[in-house]
């Protein structure tokens, strides 16, 4: 199959814009909770729709009077939490456009979204924060922006104050003066290379999206009364469009914003379902695993793990048999509830995106009762253009076309789309705008292929694509996603553009290498660097690399490796947010230890 594009079960009267789901779940007699966020004393306390309307209206009105104008742009600058989504709407009910922006952005990036978005306001979650953007505005001379806000201290309570001269009828006209047509949200693409580019969601993406979302999601995911937690940043598009779809559906978001307390976090506010990017469940799998390990309970963690894919794999086929369905039942007792219940013990579901998941994560997750619907999108699709469903689902690829919708594959493999996922262009880059359509469908970057049943499958990124010297074409993800899959390892870059063999450079799992250390005889307090030169550490990497190595031909296989003695991060300027490898940056940076590779002895 070349292309397929499934209708809209829903669509929106045109004047409608985001603001009206917030309107809808006030109106409903249950007055549902749509937020719930922690007390003084660290205890979930919920937010109902009446109660979040009335605040947003508010803080509307204080946007209103301080001076904010339909059409004018705000920045969002601040942590995973629920003012986050409070002055999203608020923006929103004021008429105006959102900007978001990564807390941990510097100020130059700072500088660059809200100057070429013309921002004439932004929220900052803390002084520090403030004190950034302070420092951006006076280097660049940002000369529209007029106000900065506080999250913390007293900084809501004072647009609070500012509004109470706002009449409702002013409000109300600012809040419908937007309709799907106008644009709700400038996202800036983190992006792996090059400046960040601003992407125009509309407020058409927001609600037809959620819509139709809703129309084949609405039973199984995200019923009323569901629930989540979210720590994934509400400044990527996965997060945001997620936050607009619960208020949508009348499901309930409680915000962590340190992941570091994930678990306790799912074990109290209990969600019936989460959205993670793979690395996440990557590392729920690789800590169960080395905590199995470290209590002597390896064999029979590995024969659970064998059993669930096996089990899920058979009831994707048609069908599980007895002595499997009897051995299931057994882990279940044994292993998988103990899964469950560290996770909340009501999470069902777990939608993923931001990357490709494994294959046999996927049916492992499945198999222990915690289905995994992944999909895929970008920032300039809102999201999600395709997403696996419950009674819908083929794991190993991302699903079909959301309703909406449209996929096509071009004659060189890119994956292009249409519908009512995707952005109306770059702000003020009509040139961008021009290149990334061909005959009115988004050219996403990425290669795929659709199966007979209109699933899409990834293959790479088509500007990752390495040629070698030999005029091979090799897919690193391919390669990157096994490797990296290893509990012992972080990060994995495939290299060899135009170089003679394919080569790797990877990087070991601060947090995992304790325990794996531990259960593998390496000193007690060995550091990261020390355990890059460790013969144990080679030979486990290696071993990775001879898995992955065994899934592709000979001239696709990487030759040698080294594993660096630093980790990637976000921090370090290797990681975008989304937890994507920033590849050129890693190229820069490790530009020795590239050279090296290749001027060492010709593998044979």
């Amino acid at each position: 199959m070349q292309e397929i594009s499934v209708p809209a079960k829903v669509v929106s009267p045109r004047t409608m814009n985001t603001t009206e789901f917030v309107l809808r779940q006030a109106k409903l007699a249950a007055n549902p909770a749509l937020f719930s966020k922690r007390n003084e004393d660290h205890v979930w306390v919920d937010v109902s729709a009446k109660e979040f309307l009335a605040d947003v209206s508010a803080i509307a009105k204080g946007l209103i009077a301080s001076g904010i104008n339909v059409g004018d742009r705000v920045g969002i600058m601040a942590r995973t939490r629920y003012e986050w989504s409070l002055v999203d709407f608020a923006i929103w009910f004021a008429g105006a456009v959102s900007v978001p922006i990564y807390e941990t952005s510097s100020p130059s990036q700072v500088a660059w979204n809200l100057g070429d978005s013309a921002a004439v306001a932004i929220f900052a979650e803390t002084g520090s924060h403030e004190n950034i953007i302070r420092q951006a505005a006076h280097n660049e001379n940002l000369t529209t922006l007029e106000h900065v806000w506080q999250l913390e201290g007293d900084g809501l309570d004072v647009l609070r104050d500012a509004g109470h001269n706002v009449s409702d009828e002013t409000l109300e006209a600012a809040r419908t003066a937007n309709g799907l047509d106008d644009v709700a949200t400038i996202i800036y693409t983190s992006g792996t290379t090059g400046r960040p580019k601003g992407c125009m969601l509309t407020h058409h993406n927001f609600v037809e999206l959620s819509e139709n979302a809703r129309a084949v999601l609405g039973k199984s995911v995200v019923p009323p009364g569901s629930q989540t937690i979210m720590f994934l940043p509400l400044a990527h598009v996965f997060a945001r469009y997620i936050s607009v779809l619960a208020v949508a559906a009348g499901a309930k978001v409680g915000h962590t914003p340190d992941i570091k307390n994930l678990l306790a976090d799912l074990q109290s506010f209990q969600p019936t379902f989460i959205l993670a990017v793979p690395r996440v469940f990557e590392k729920v799998y690789n800590s169960a695993s080395l905590k199995a390990e470290g209590e002597g309970k390896g064999k029979i963690f590995a024969a659970a793990t064998k059993t669930a894919i096996e089990y899920s794999r058979a009831k994707q086929d048609g069908g599980a048999g007895v002595v499997l369905k009897a051995k299931h039942f057994v882990f279940d007792k044994l292993v998988y509830v103990k899964l469950r219940n560290a996770m909340g013990g009501q999470v069902r579901h777990a939608v993923s995106g931001g990357g490709p998941l494994g294959e046999r994560l996927g049916h492992f997750f499945q198999g222990i009762g915690l289905q995994i619907l992944e999909g895929y999108g970008l920032t300039e699709t809102t999201a999600p253009i395709t997403v696996n469903r419950p009674e819908h689902i083929k794991i190993g690829t991302v699903g079909a076309p959301l309703p909406g919708n449209a996929v096509k594959i071009a004659a060189d493999g890119e994956i292009l789309a249409k519908g009512v996922c995707v952005m109306k262009g770059y702000f003020g880059r009509d040139d961008l705008t021009a290149e990334a359509f061909v005959d009115g469908w988004f050219r996403t970057g990425d290669i795929g292929e659709l199966d007979e049943q209109g699933f899409l499958k990834i293959t790479g990124r088509k500007k990752e694509i390495i040629v070698t010297s030999g005029g091979k074409n090799v897919v690193p993800a391919l390669l990157e996603d096994q490797i990296r899959a290893d509990a012992i390892v972080s990060q994995c870059v495939v290299i060899g553009e135009q170089r003679p063999f394919i080569a790797a450079i990877v990087t070991i799992d601060e947090d995992a290498l304790p325990q794996w250390g531990k259960a593998h005889g390496l000193p007690a307090g060995i550091s990261v660097a020390e355990a890059a030169k460790n013969a144990t550490v080679i030979a486990a990497v290696q071993g990775a690399v001879n898995k992955a190595n065994s899934t592709v031909s000979a001239a696709e296989a990487i030759k040698q490796f080294r594993i660096v003695d630093t980790d990637f991060t976000e921090t370090s300027g290797h990681l975008t947010p989304s937890l994507k490898v920033k590849r050129a940056q890693v190229m820069k940076d490790f530009e020795a230890v590239v050279e090296e590779i290749y001027l060492s002895k010709k593998p044979v």
